[in-house]
């Protein structure tokens, strides 16, 4: 991406800047985080945002870590992040103390070799920029796989998706793979299979969100149970149904989800990675959407069933 020389003397001095930037009250008084999970926020749902102030805002609402979206749509995509803007997110996340988790990305294994070549290439870009922000401690690469019948695409993720997680092998970056209502890959119990195919472990896991599952008769405790060995990453929102349909609202916002348990169990496995707030498209794209607004609504829901099962506070 080309920059105006205004934009490359902003984005030139950022890292400078961030030297000032204030710790929230919130973050400010917090103990340092060790080995447990963290409450985070996704940048999926600040679209509309600069990547700087997206973490910016994260930060000063409390949130302790951050997942990065990084399709060619948002602003934080590889080819939008220069070298000095790269230096600045990275002060930034030192700064506010935030814990990149998770980059996101939005990728289909290609049927053809042409594409899944390119598909690669553009999974090089992700993996370098992971490696970039996050060193010796890279944040995981998450994406779902799209369309179709298990049986039909089950065959063609184990080739496919086995090139990337060798890929990102070779580069430090563990790829996780999520089961998404209405996908080819769509339940927990797939996701694990998957996995097991692939045979890169550690190099390969699961994404970890019952919004995907309620209403599925995928009963809560057993698919988590099933899957905690593989989890990767945890996302979270609400899921509501309606003449048989569902679609997806704020985490916390409908009550459908028992966050506690989940919380509960997946601290008994030994999770230590990130419970991270996600909006959906189906909210973000609404018309009066305010991402600040939505991000506030996150943590005010979470923080209390975190802080409860997590940190032992009330």
């Amino acid at each position: 991406m080309q920059l105006s020389r205004r934009s490359a003397l902003k984005y030139g001095t950022a890292a400078l800047l961030t030297a000032g930037l204030p710790l929230s009250p919130a973050r400010a008084n917090r103990k340092p985080i060790k080995d447990r999970m963290t409450l985070g926020f996704s940048t999926y749902g600040m679209k509309s945002l600069t990547t700087e102030r997206a973490l910016e805002l994260t930060a000063e609402i409390g949130f302790e870590a951050v997942e990065i979206c990084v399709q060619p749509e948002w602003d934080s995509t590889p080819a939008k992040l220069s070298a000095d803007r790269r230096t600045a997110i990275k002060g930034i996340l030192a700064k506010t103390g935030l814990r990149l988790t998770a980059l996101m990305e939005h990728l289909f294994p290609a049927v053809t070799a042409e594409e899944h070549k390119l598909q690669l290439e553009r999974l090089k870009g992700v993996f370098e920029l992971a490696r970039a922000l996050g060193g010796d401690q890279p944040p995981v690469l998450q994406t779902v796989l799209g369309g179709g019948t298990w049986e039909d695409k089950k065959a063609l993720y184990v080739d496919r998706v086995g090139d990337w997680v060798k890929l990102g092998r070779e580069m430090g970056v563990v790829t996780c793979v999520k089961p998404h209502r209405g996908g080819a890959m769509s339940k927990p119990d797939e996701g694990v299979w998957l996995v097991k195919q692939i045979g890169q472990a550690p190099w390969v896991k699961i994404v970890y969100d019952y919004s995907h599952y309620v209403f599925r008769d995928i009963p809560l405790e057993a698919s988590l149970k099933e899957a905690l060995p593989f989890i990767g990453h945890v996302a979270v929102k609400d899921t509501v149904q309606k003449d048989g349909k569902a679609s997806f609202v704020l985490p916390g916002e409908a009550g459908t989800i028992d966050y506690a348990t989940i919380l509960k169990l997946l601290k008994a496995g030994g999770y230590t990675g990130d419970i991270s707030c996600e909006v959906s498209g189906m909210v973000f794209g609404k018309p009066d959407y305010n991402p600040e607004v939505a991000a506030k609504t996150c943590h005010k829901n979470m923080l209390p069933v975190f802080r409860a099962q997590v940190l032992g506070t009330a």
